[in-house]
């Protein structure tokens, strides 16, 4: 028996996988993952979004396909007042698990601009604002911006969880994510020996606050990259890869930490 496996973190929508799509998602059920979610970034591709859900759940062998909309700070130059809008009509005509994703990112200089970086911190905090609206966790992405986003979250009083997507920082923030009431998302970076401030995290929090994804198309687990110059795309089929480094990392045997990531997932999504 495969272990059961949930990819909380998935682009399954974007043209990357127009061309075999449904021959994917047969091989990731396959491979065990029951369930996966699909992630917002920018209002433009919403009807993508759906879209693709409800063609992933119309395949007869196929993991169970979640929505979970937002608008993404990385593209916060596209966002305008009427995408929140947008937000919320999804958010009240269709069944979402979770706002998403949603946060802070200075990654980039030019979102360390005072004016940018305010409208990454206005449009992150009205969509706390419709999460708690509607009672859903939210989905973060934070990058090189953890003690703001941390900082937010305890201003907002956001009480409803959720996961930290693709987590960067260290073992403090982590701890006080957790404390917040968020789940660690681990993609398969955890593959990478040289991750070693993610391993220390892992091992740090224990299995319990963790939650798998691949963040695919992006992410690839190390093991599944084929060119060191190009990028590899990565699909959710490679999620037990990143279950595999998980468990490594932890020491811990592979079918008891899956069935533990299950739960987690199902808790902090209320499935």
């Amino acid at each position: 028996m495969l272990p059961r496996l949930f990819d909380t973190h998935t682009h399954f929508d974007v043209p990357d996988f127009d061309s075999d799509r449904e021959q994917l998602a047969y091989q990731a059920k396959a491979a065990g993952v029951e369930a996966l979610v699909l992630i917002g970034f920018v209002a433009s591709r919403f009807a993508d979004l759906l879209y693709t859900q409800q063609f992933v759940n119309g395949l007869s062998q196929a993991p169970q396909a979640y929505l979970a909309p937002g608008l993404h700070p990385f593209y916060i130059e596209q966002h305008q007042p009427e995408h929140l809008l947008q937000l919320e009509q999804l958010l009240q005509q269709q069944d979402c698990v979770a706002v998403g994703e949603i946060g802070l990112d200075t990654f980039l200089p030019e979102h360390k601009q005072p004016e940018i970086f305010a409208k990454q911190q206005d449009y992150f905090q009205q969509q706390l604002e419709l999460a708690r609206q509607y009672q859903k966790p939210v989905l973060l992405h934070i990058r090189k911006a953890h003690a703001e986003s941390i900082a937010l979250l305890k201003q907002q009083k956001f009480q409803l969880g959720g996961i930290a997507h693709a987590f960067s920082g260290g073992v403090e923030e982590a701890k006080a994510l957790i404390k917040l009431g968020f789940k660690i998302g681990v993609t398969g970076q955890i593959t990478n020996p040289n991750a070693k401030k993610l391993h220390r995290v892992v091992q740090e929090i224990a299995a319990e606050h963790l939650v798998l994804e691949t963040d695919c198309p992006d992410m690839t687990p190390l093991c599944c990259q084929v060119s060191s110059l190009e990028r590899t795309r990565n699909t959710p089929v490679n999620l037990p890869y990143v279950l595999a480094g998980l468990a490594q990392s932890l020491q811990c045997d592979e079918e008891t930490l899956a069935e533990q990531l299950w739960h987690n997932t199902q808790q902090c999504l209320r499935l």
